[in-house]
């Protein structure tokens, strides 16, 4: 991901930069209420704008959300002001990532649930691009770890879909001009080691999903029905923030190998093989 110059954790009021002209905030709502949205014409272009931080405007964005209400909504709000351009709008996380390999837009703003690709697989794979664009994650997520992963991942910005539209904006300028922008983070929270709220039979499930056993097998070592496994997968999946048996498995092996690092308490990478050694819980 593109470097940043500065951190805002918890600053809920972005500095504004560039010269934007007034907004017409109604605008998302008009769409999200199926009403028509305001017109969508651009002020003239011929000339740039450069703010004290340094970003020229217009800056050229992508917008990808599930929703066409929201995608409508996003395109009436940036066409109203003339420090953005909108140059590419999708419903699909996968399509978005193969657009931003094209290095068609500086920023992006992309929903926290997207179809094929959630937003932490997008930004995984956009911290291996060099000069991506930057992400601004807008999302109604009630997880309250989204923020910090987001952070943890890459991301230049969170902004939740229930502040006011002006917000947005102000975080895409100020992310334009270098800064990243984020509700408060407890970072002594982030990537916390993903075995320690495991019991000692998740623990003991998830090596032997390592190992290839099928549900079945497992069914058999443990002693129990069919049903009571796939019970405890459903709640180790949950638990991993995983969506089936192959992620688990692939999440195993990189903490076996050492390869996955948690941020400790004191803000230190630490190897997940290094913490596995810490007495387990039930």
């Amino acid at each position: 991901m593109a470097s940043t110059s500065s951190t805002k954790l918890g600053d809920e009021r972005p500095r504004a930069v560039g010269r934007p002209v007034p907004l017409r905030a109604s605008a998302m709502q008009a769409a999200a209420e199926g009403g028509p949205s305001a017109p969508r014409h651009k002020a003239d272009r011929s000339g740039e704008d450069r703010d004290e931080g340094g970003a020229t405007f217009p800056i050229d964005v992508a917008i990808a959300d599930k929703s066409p209400l929201i995608l409508a909504g996003l395109e009436a709000l940036l066409a109203d002001d003339r420090r953005f351009n909108l140059v590419l709008k999708v419903t699909d996380g996968e399509e978005f990532l193969d657009a931003a390999k094209l290095q068609r837009f500086q920023i992006a703003i992309i929903g926290w649930q997207l179809p094929t690709l959630h937003a932490r697989e997008v930004l995984r794979a956009l911290s291996r691009q060099p000069s991506a664009p930057k992400i601004v994650v807008y999302s109604g997520t009630n997880d309250p770890a989204a923020p910090a992963e987001t952070l943890q991942l890459g991301g230049a910005g969170f902004v939740s879909k229930r502040a006011p539209p002006e917000r947005l904006l102000d975080v895409l300028a100020s992310v334009a001009a270098g800064d990243m922008v984020f509700p408060f983070v407890d970072i002594r929270k982030m990537r916390a080691d993903p075995l320690e709220n495991l019991t000692l039979r998740e623990r003991s499930l998830l090596s032997a999903l390592g190992s290839g056993h099928t549900n079945n097998q497992l069914a058999k070592d443990f002693g129990v029905s069919i049903n009571t496994i796939k019970f405890h997968l459903r709640n180790l999946f949950e638990k991993l923030e995983v969506r089936n048996r192959a992620q688990a498995i692939a999440l195993f092996l990189e903490m076996k190998h050492g390869s996955w690092t948690a941020a400790t308490p004191g803000g230190r990478a630490e190897s997940a093989g290094a913490r596995g050694k810490k007495a387990s819980r039930d």
